[in-house]
């Protein structure tokens, strides 16, 4: 029996030497350098910062869902990542992400600044080509040889037959005055002759008159000029007086090309700038030109000015009421030597414009917002006035996604121009006891009325209460000693007992 307990004892002391052995293997089984690399990659997973993608001012050390919209939180970065040279208003990116959001960067280079300015509008006639084919003298229109508007009329061609008393008088004024004739009044012959003339009536026809000793009734009009008919202003039977207009003629040989130019753009427009227009009904074909005239005066409902640039129109090609684009590059006096930027690197808020200069010298892609003064607009590019000096590398293409990713980490971004998170607002995470919806709104509202709380939201589940507040104005223990005056317990203030009693049953948390 003796021996029976010294062999158990030695088993026991034996299967607790092995055991001991096990135990310190398994415990420093690791070696210093394994325990370094596993202490770094805790270190670097507790510095994971979570955010919600659409409350970038949500800030959490580990995934779960945004406590404003319920959306589940997304990484921001590592702590450890960022370059020694990126200040804490930096934006730092990845090359990944940078390859992702196609970014491209270029540096600022100093150059001659030439506007290029686009103008609307349409063809028209010259006015100083439109005339009126008019009736000298009173009568009845018995027949009409123009009879539809588009017609062309040329010089010499008969347009109308006329009846009229006054040139039957005239006439006849003609043949007696011809027939008087004497050596001693050679005037009077011929001052009939110019009543004749001063009526319209060609040399031929009055020495017809003449020759044939006959008044005729019937008298032709004859076109004294040559165009297009654009407006038709008689109809045959019509009785028509001295000085009527019986057509308007319009010669196209020459027409205007007439653009709308806003009152922005005409500081930099002048007489004598070259032109350059297209048509959309003759695409292909680029018409030059020069500006021969701009309006001394705005149409005060379209805020524009009329730019005239006159173009020969062989072929009758341009026809009034064509529809004109034109481009003129305008060279901007006393800024001959500009930085000039792409439109595409610049954000513009309106009050604000920005953009981001990426820092040199730098292993990891890091870039800085700047806010610059904007000069005139080139089209596609813009002068920078101040802000930004030559040589210094800006984004160029992707400056929307840089920008978001200012505003995922709460930094300064076109929306946002404070330079402190306070300005935004300061956030914090209560501890509030409650049970139901009943609850939730009166947490929510006690919050929202604590003077500088600008969001209040109390989860039901975790009994968290999120508030956003201006720290001028209040505090977290400040909005804790409110919601517990309204008989929910926080972590440190608890509801007194009057209170708590006075709720609803289905708030009664303790």
């Amino acid at each position: 029996m003796k021996t029976r307990n010294i062999r158990n004892a030695l088993l026991f002391v034996s299967g607790g030497v092995i055991a001991g052995i096990i135990a310190g293997w398994w415990i420093f089984r690791h070696s210093p350098e394994t325990l370094e690399e596993h202490s770094h990659t805790l270190t670097a997973e507790e510095a994971q910062v979570w955010t919600c993608s659409m409350h970038p001012q949500i800030r959490q050390s580990k995934p779960g869902k945004c406590p404003l919209c319920a959306m589940d939180l997304i990484p921001l970065k590592t702590a450890g990542t960022i370059d020694e040279a990126a200040s804490p208003e930096s934006i730092v990116l990845s090359a990944e992400a940078v390859a992702l959001a196609n970014i491209r960067t270029t540096p600022v280079r100093r150059s001659k600044p030439v506007k290029e300015i686009r103008l609307y509008g349409n063809i028209q006639p010259d006015e100083r080509l439109v005339q009126s084919l008019v009736a000298h003298t009173g009568g009845r229109i018995e027949r009409l040889f123009v009879s539809f508007t588009g017609e062309t009329i040329r010089r010499g061609q008969k347009v109308a037959t006329l009846y009229s008393p006054e040139l039957l008088n005239a006439q006849q004024e003609l043949l007696e005055a011809a027939h008087i004739q004497s050596p001693q009044s050679p005037a009077l012959l011929e001052a009939a002759r110019e009543k004749l003339r001063l009526l319209k009536l060609t040399d031929a026809q009055i020495a017809a008159i003449e020759q044939s000793q006959q008044t005729a009734p019937l008298i032709d009009i004859i076109a004294h000029t040559e165009g297009i008919v654009t407006a038709k202003k008689v109809s045959q039977g019509d009785y028509v007086n001295p000085g009527s207009v019986l057509f308007e003629l319009t010669d196209l040989s020459t027409v205007w090309a007439m653009f709308d130019a806003y009152e922005a753009d005409l500081p930099y427009l002048k007489p004598g700038n070259k032109l350059s227009y297209t048509l959309q009904a003759l695409p292909g074909r680029n018409y030059q030109g020069r500006i021969v005239f701009i309006d001394p005066s705005l149409d005060k409902t379209t805020r524009t000015a009329k730019v005239r640039v006159e173009t020969a129109n062989p072929g009758l090609m341009l026809k009034p009421e064509m529809y004109a684009q034109a481009v003129v590059e305008a060279s901007l006096d006393g800024q001959e030597n500009s930085l000039i930027v792409p439109k595409t690197a610049v954000l513009w808020t309106g009050k604000r414009s920005i953009l981001y200069v990426k820092q040199p010298e730098v292993s990891t892609p890091i870039f800085a917002l700047r806010e610059v003064e904007l000069g005139p607009s080139l089209g596609d590019s813009y002068i920078i006035l101040h802000g930004i000096e030559e040589g210094e590398e800006i984004v160029t293409s992707g400056t929307f996604a840089v920008d978001a990713g200012a505003q995922l980490e709460g930094k300064r971004s076109m929306m946002n121009n404070d330079t402190s998170s306070a300005a935004e607002g300061a956030h914090a995470t209560l501890a509030v006891q409650g049970l139901c919806e009943m609850c939730k709104e009166r947490i929510e509202q006690t919050a929202k009325g604590i003077q500088g709380v600008a969001v209040a939201s109390w989860d039901m589940e975790t009994k968290q209460l999120h508030i956003v507040y201006h720290p001028a104005q209040t505090s977290p223990p400040a909005v804790a000693q409110a919601v517990a005056k309204a008989g929910h317990d926080t972590d440190t203030y608890k509801a007194d007992n009057v209170t708590y009693n006075a709720l609803p049953d289905c708030c009664k948390y303790r």
